[in-house]
């Protein structure tokens, strides 16, 4: 079994291939992971799809085949071209895709370094992929300890705190751009996890927030959570609420543009539309007085962002390789452990086999038959003691498969031993 992640990012694609990219709803997921899982290369998979990335995260057979086969599929899905997308693809094994993974669930690898939505748009990804039955076990174990990681970059860094989220940064934008923002109006469309944030930053920097969205009882239910007052307005009365606020930020989960040119009427004030949808929300419009920010548009915010968070970034790497490190060892000792517990269990066995006979054969008493065992067992247990932590250690020097055959070898154990039988998938309790 082979770690692999195949990664499409801000880093290697501009905002139109991640638009084909993106995965819009739980449908078109659990369609393209079946189909990843139906690959005789693909073990397990995890897709993650946020407005900044596509991940596929995968327990494989052979990372070349497997890779090959991902992006074929993600080819026919998105109408991209193969090699197109394969030149783009940022390709992780074993190792790297590990790091990878422990990179991004600490909000390293995202567009506003350390912001505090993708840990739990992974956990997501995780539950939705254990729930349908694509993951079982290699990456359940993996995911469990990225999220580990994460927490303890949170806890050793001020990373997730200040502006860190597309919303916020979008919000900034906005504030850096009005100056003074009391009494002004800001628009909100959609009613989804990005719109609430972006509603909670919007008031805390003295915007008056209006929200629509489709689903007019959600929009109202999410605009009663906050104490300062959010007013709610008809979806139908989009086209005149564009052209009525100076400030509009859009991040509906809609698979096309829900604003169009013809929806823009001319207007004398100054407008700036944030649109932080993946795919787009706002087509390609021109009007006078109209700015029009998409995500990769607000990377002057995301640079200073970066700059002022380079040093406690370089901390969070030594978490994360250190952890990426100790990710392999456990894996390891999972491996090592049931070896250890069988050559146990084989001295059980012949412990009791030798009490039967001498018990048989008169060479002990009955009254004297547990003490006899316990004997025995603290014999086998001081005896083993220096072995089972030997092997321990070798086992994180050299291949494992290579210790755990010549163990099972020389102590005549089982070769066929299930090595996970002792380590069964915990109940994955997902915080």
């Amino acid at each position: 079994m082979s770690y692999l992640s195949i990664s499409f990012s801000h880093k290697n694609t501009d905002i139109q291939t991640r638009e084909k990219l993106a995965f819009p709803n739980e449908e078109n997921k659990d369609r393209f992971l079946k189909q990843l899982v139906s690959d005789e290369n693909v073990k397990e998979a995890i897709l993650l799809s946020t407005c900044n990335r596509v991940e596929i995260i995968t327990s494989v057979n052979s990372t070349d085949k497997a890779s090959k086969a991902i992006i074929k599929k993600l080819s026919d899905y998105s109408k991209i071209d193969f090699d197109n997308l394969y030149d783009r693809a940022d390709i992780y094994e074993n190792d790297g895709a590990i790091h990878h993974l422990f990179s991004v669930a600490s909000a390293l690898d995202s567009l506003v370094i350390g912001e505090t939505q993708i840990v739990g748009q992974l956990k997501d990804a995780f539950r939705f992929s254990l729930a349908k039955d694509y993951c079982d076990q290699n990456l359940p174990r993996a995911l469990h300890y990225s999220f580990k990681c994460a927490a303890a970059v949170r806890n050793a860094t001020s990373l997730g705190t200040g502006s860190v989220s597309v919303a916020s940064t979008a919000v900034a934008k906005a504030k850096e751009i009005i100056g003074n923002t009391s009494g002004v109006k800001a628009l909100v469309i959609g009613a989804g996890e990005m719109s609430e944030l972006t509603i909670k930053h919007l008031l805390s920097s003295g915007f008056d927030v209006v929200l629509t969205s489709r689903d007019i009882k959600k929009a109202q239910m999410l605009a009663d959570t906050y104490e300062q007052y959010v007013a709610v307005e008809e979806y139908s009365k989009l086209q005149d609420l564009l052209n009525e606020f100076p400030v509009m930020i859009t991040a509906t989960s809609a698979p096309y543009p829900i604003i169009t040119q013809e929806m823009t009427k001319d207007c004398s004030f100054e407008r700036y539309w944030f649109d932080i949808a993946v795919p787009r929300d706002i087509d390609d419009i021109e009007s006078p007085n109209l700015m029009i920010y998409s995500v990769d548009d607000l990377q002057d915010i995301v640079n200073s962002n970066m700059s002022l968070r380079a040093e406690q970034a370089k901390t969070a790497y030594s978490i994360v390789n250190k952890m990426s490190l100790e990710f392999f060892e456990w894996l390891k000792s999972l491996e090592i452990e049931p070896v250890v517990k069988h050559m146990y269990l084989k001295a059980d066995e012949i412990i009791e086999k030798k009490i039967k006979t001498a018990l048989k054969k008169r060479f002990i008493r009955k009254d004297d038959e547990e003490n006899i065992r316990k004997l025995c067992q603290t014999v086998i247990a001081e005896y083993l003691h220096q072995p089972q932590n030997q092997i321990k250690t070798i086992s994180k020097e050299n291949k494992c498969d290579i210790v755990v055959g010549t163990v099972q070898s020389i102590f005549g154990l089982k070769s066929d031993v299930n090595m996970s039988s002792s380590h069964d998938c915990e109940k994955f309790k997902i915080n």
